[in-house]
C-alpha cells in the first residue's frame, strides 16, 4: 500500500517540477521580449531616463523590484541586489543589464566587479 502511495505522489512531484521550470522560462522570455522592445534604437531616444515614480509604475514588476532595490542601496553589485530581492544573481544581472540598456541605470566596472547605480544629477 505504501509503495502505491509513493508511486501516486511521483507524478505530482514531476508535474510540480515542470510548473517551476515553466515559471522560470516565462520569466526569461519576459526579459528577452523587453530587450527586443528596447533595442539599440531606443537607447538614443531615451538617454539617461530618470527613475521617477511614473517611470517605476510603468515598468514590469520584475524590473521595478530591481530598480527600487538599486535606488534603496545607491550603488551595488548584482550579487548585493540579489541578496535583497532573494532572486538568483544571474537573474538580477540580466534585469540590471536590461535597465542599463533602457537608460535607467548606469554601470561601472571596478576590477572584476560591476556596480550599478542611478545617476542622481539627472533626476530633478
Amino acid at each position: 500500500m505504501a509503495k502505491q502511495e509513493a508511486l501516486g505522489k511521483r507524478p505530482l512531484h514531476v508535474l510540480e517540477k515542470i510548473r517551476e521550470n515553466l515559471a522560470k522560462l516565462n520569466e526569461k522570455m519576459e526579459v528577452m521580449i523587453e530587450l527586443q522592445k528596447h533595442g539599440r534604437k531606443d537607447i538614443q531616444s531615451m538617454p539617461d531616463a530618470p527613475l521617477d515614480v511614473m517611470t517605476l509604475l510603468s515598468m514590469p514588476d520584475h524590473l521595478r523590484k530591481t530598480a527600487m532595490t538599486v535606488c534603496r542601496l545607491g550603488r551595488a553589485t548584482a550579487e548585493e541586489i540579489a541578496e535583497q530581492t532573494r532572486r538568483a544573481r544571474a537573474v538580477e544581472s540580466a534585469y540590471l543589464n536590461q535597465l542599463v540598456i533602457m537608460g535607467y541605470l548606469k554601470k561601472e566596472r571596478q576590477g572584476r566587479k560591476a556596480y550599478f547605480y542611478v545617476e542622481r544629477e539627472n533626476q530633478e
